[in-house]
């Protein structure tokens, strides 16, 4: 049985996929991969995506740079959620910051904290629009 038949797509044909960096455990995103982006990522060792707002496939760091090298690809026990486990070149998130995950709850919930320093603005990685 191969690697892909142990995969549960959802109703849509996709899997969500954790990005993690590998040297540090940190999580940098979570995104929506396609069995063709699955595909693509194992072939090319870079992160590809199925993106559900633009109906469309996309590689990561294609308009940014920001490229994602990929070290792992594991599975749960499930076969319902993937853990990619890569070496982020630039920052992760389209806001500049290494992590998507860049805020953090305060206290009793009503507030938020940014939790990272911002490595450049939208505006620096893609340009003004």
């Amino acid at each position: 049985m191969s690697f892909y038949d142990q995969l549960k797509f959802n109703a849509d044909g996709l899997i969500p996929a954790i990005i993690q960096e590998q040297k540090t455990g940190r999580v940098l995103m979570m995104a929506w991969m396609n069995r063709t982006s699955l595909e693509k990522t194992v072939e090319t060792r870079r992160t590809f995506f199925w993106s559900r707002s633009r109906q469309k496939f996309w590689m990561k760091g294609e308009s940014s740079g920001h490229v994602q090298v990929v070290k792992d690809i594991a599975f749960d026990c499930d076969g319902d959620t993937l853990l990619i486990q890569v070496e982020q070149i630039g920052a992760a998130c389209h806001e500049g910051y290494q992590s998507c995950f860049f805020r953090s709850l305060e206290g009793d919930g009503a507030t938020f904290k940014v939790t990272e320093a911002q490595l450049e603005t939208p505006e620096q990685i893609y340009g003004k629009k």
